[in-house]
């Protein structure tokens, strides 16, 4: 069969049109591609011929880095938002071994501007293995005007050599507070190993005491960045992008500053401690324990020799007493003992009891401090004059076991929760305690010594404080706290803090307001154990006390003051005022200061007075030891 002619066109026809298609096709891609080779060829012209030299200069001679930004560290402040701490710049001097080469001759000429042998500045790079070449490496820390513009002047004699604007802590007043603010140190690496410090590297300083440690997370900020260009000097050429380091927020503390610097000023010269308490929130006023150490010398990097001088000081600078010193409470642990009598029914309001000076107990005489006896004694008259012979019957009435307890009611033998790192338990002992320790069975004669507070009673300042609180506010037991608030820099409030009950007195408030009014005779009253004082325009309420170092069994005859210093008994006072509405509770101890009402007794008084009155914290102040007006008992 043969085709027809119009199908043969038609087969023809198509053909045709797809040849002339995929010829397109193929131009198309051929001018494509010739038109993308001609755009390389002019980039490439541009590059190699136009620009080349720019570009050959930057390829030899400049490079990409990253700088690290540190944060601003968070403020101090106390509780009037004085400031206490802060920061301030200081300029630290460092070299980037990359950049530096030859080294010798760069640290050869760097000794000349930083007057140090470059032995030792090449000793201290190779302490630094294992860093990057990159990476600057700090030489000289806070160095001085003078030096900063002969390096700058000579920089480009001293490649790879730079010196950085960097902030550095400053505590405002030497040595202020310094046990309860704390102080910064280069992070360890085990700090680095630990996890605890995401955001740290080598070198970085972190708290290591006190507040700045406590709140370390929220006073170190954030670290940013910067990419820089730099040149073959290691001289920054140009900065590519910044990512802004993200300050730390503020603190505010409980305590007032000018009752802080005047509790200081106070102790200067002896071994104690001191602790004021808001009696209604437990908001610490003051916690100050001497001697102190100056919190700058350790921003800088302390050096082997000031640290050595630190830790074998005898007198323990380093020892936040306030809250770690335990010491027999002496007769300020009465307080304890008189509600205890009350409330368990060994005594009340009508109780009289006997003082001929001793009171006989098995085969041993307990002596009371005023050696001819207090005659005819009720608790009002017990607690104002301290006399030991009361105290030691309602301690046999009562038993060491219930003693105890209400001690332990009271805040005694545990920590208060201060957020402070190391707070000491303290220690009141019971029948199994003495036997699980010791293996000795309890002896009843030594219930008559724990009534006095001394035998095995151990108790810190801030216990002490917050029992004193305690009393004056009622009965109510709150945690003591350091922090007020956490603030932003614009000053918008993130963490305020709230006052926090951890228990009430196990005590009636007749019971409590018995005891009351014989804590307002110790001052007040005409035979108090610190009518020394009292103030004419200020109700203060106290107890003194007296915690002996060693027994005195053998020689009881001899004066406290012909005993060697280191056997001398501590001194004690605890107290609050205004007695009737009460807005502070201090506790004093003074190490070896023999009597509570000629050694603690006048620094309390002058603390209180102080905070009542408002005196001005440049104030000239002078420890004041005023001897009491009749025998120092209690």
């Amino acid at each position: 069969m043969v085709p027809h002619r119009s199908q043969t066109l038609m087969d023809k026809y198509l053909k045709t049109a797809d040849t002339d298609w995929y010829k397109q096709r193929i131009t198309g891609v051929i001018v494509c591609a010739l038109a993308a080779f001609v755009v390389l060829l002019i980039r490439l012209i541009v590059l190699q011929v136009i620009m080349g030299d720019e570009y050959r200069h930057l390829s030899l001679n400049n490079s990409i880095r990253l700088q690290s930004i540190d944060p601003p560290r968070g403020r101090l402040y106390d509780r009037n938002g004085d400031l206490l701490v802060d920061n301030r710049p200081s300029f630290d001097v460092n070299i980037t071994l990359k950049d530096a080469a030859p080294l010798d001759p760069t640290l050869d000429k760097l000794a000349l501007h930083l007057k140090t042998p470059a032995d030792t500045l090449l000793s201290q790079i190779k302490q630094t293995r294992g860093v990057s070449a990159y990476s600057p490496l700090l030489l000289q820390q806070d160095v001085g005007r003078d030096t900063l513009a002969s390096i700058e002047v000579n920089k480009f004699d001293l490649p790879g050599v730079s010196v950085n604007v960097n902030l550095r802590r400053h505590y405002i007043r030497e040595r202020q507070a310094a046990h309860l603010i704390g102080y910064l140190s280069e992070i360890s690496p085990a700090e680095l190993k630990s996890g605890s410090y995401p955001d740290c590297r080598s070198g970085d300083l972190i708290g290591k005491f006190g507040a700045e440690k406590v709140y370390e997370n929220s006073l170190r900020g954030k670290r940013g960045g910067r990419q820089v260009e730099v040149n073959a000097n290691g001289l920054v050429v140009r900065i590519l992008k910044t990512v802004a380091a993200e300050p730390g927020h503020n603190v505010y503390l409980t305590i007032d500053q000018n009752l802080q610097h005047r509790a200081e000023a106070l102790l200067e010269g002896v071994v104690g401690a001191a602790v004021a308490v808001e009696p209604a929130t437990g908001k610490i006023l003051t916690l100050a324990s001497s001697p102190a150490f100056d919190q700058n010398s350790f921003v800088g990097g302390i050096t082997r020799e000031q640290w050595k001088s630190l830790i074998s000081n005898p007198f323990r600078p380093m020892s936040n007493r306030a809250i770690q010193g335990e010491y027999p409470p002496g007769s300020t642990y009465k307080i304890i003992t008189a509600l205890a009598g009350l409330q368990e029914g060994v005594i009340d309001d009508k109780t009289v009891l006997h003082c001929p000076g001793h009171y006989r107990f098995g085969n041993r005489i307990y002596r009371c401090w005023k050696r001819g006896g207090h005659g005819k004694v009720d608790i009002i008259k017990a607690v104002e004059e301290s006399c030991d012979v009361f105290f030691y019957q309602v301690g046999q009435r009562l038993g060491v076991d219930r003693l105890a307890w209400y001690a332990k009611a009271f805040g005694l033998g545990s920590p208060t929760g201060v957020h402070l790192d190391h707070e000491a338990h303290g220690l009141i002992p019971t029948a199994a305690w003495k036997k699980r320790r010791t293996g000795v069975p309890w002896q009843k004669g030594e219930t008559l010594s724990i009534a006095i507070g001394q035998g095995f009673n151990l108790a810190t300042p801030i216990q002490m404080a917050v029992l004193a609180a305690a009393v004056a506010n009622g009965g109510h037991r709150y945690r003591p706290l350091i922090l007020d608030n956490i603030k932003l820099v614009d000053g918008q409030s993130l963490q305020k803090n709230e006052p926090k009950l951890i228990g009430k007195l196990p005590v009636s408030p007749a019971h409590l307001e018995l005891v009351k009014l014989g804590l307002w005779k110790v001052v007040n009253g005409e035979n108090g154990t610190a009518r020394g004082s009292r103030l004419a325009d200020i109700d203060i309420s106290g107890k003194t006390g007296t915690s002996q170092v060693i027994s005195r069994k053998q020689d009881e005859s001899m004066a406290e003051e012909d005993l060697p210093v280191h056997l001398r008994s501590h001194a004690w006072f605890v107290a609050y005022a205004p007695s009737e509405k009460p807005t502070i509770a201090v506790a004093v101890v003074i190490e070896h200061g023999e009597h509570g009402s000629g050694a603690a007794a006048p620094i309390a008084k002058e603390m209180i007075k102080a905070f009542l009155r408002k005196t001005p914290v440049n104030a000239q102040v002078a420890a004041q030891k005023e001897s009491a007006d009749t025998a120092n008992g209690g």
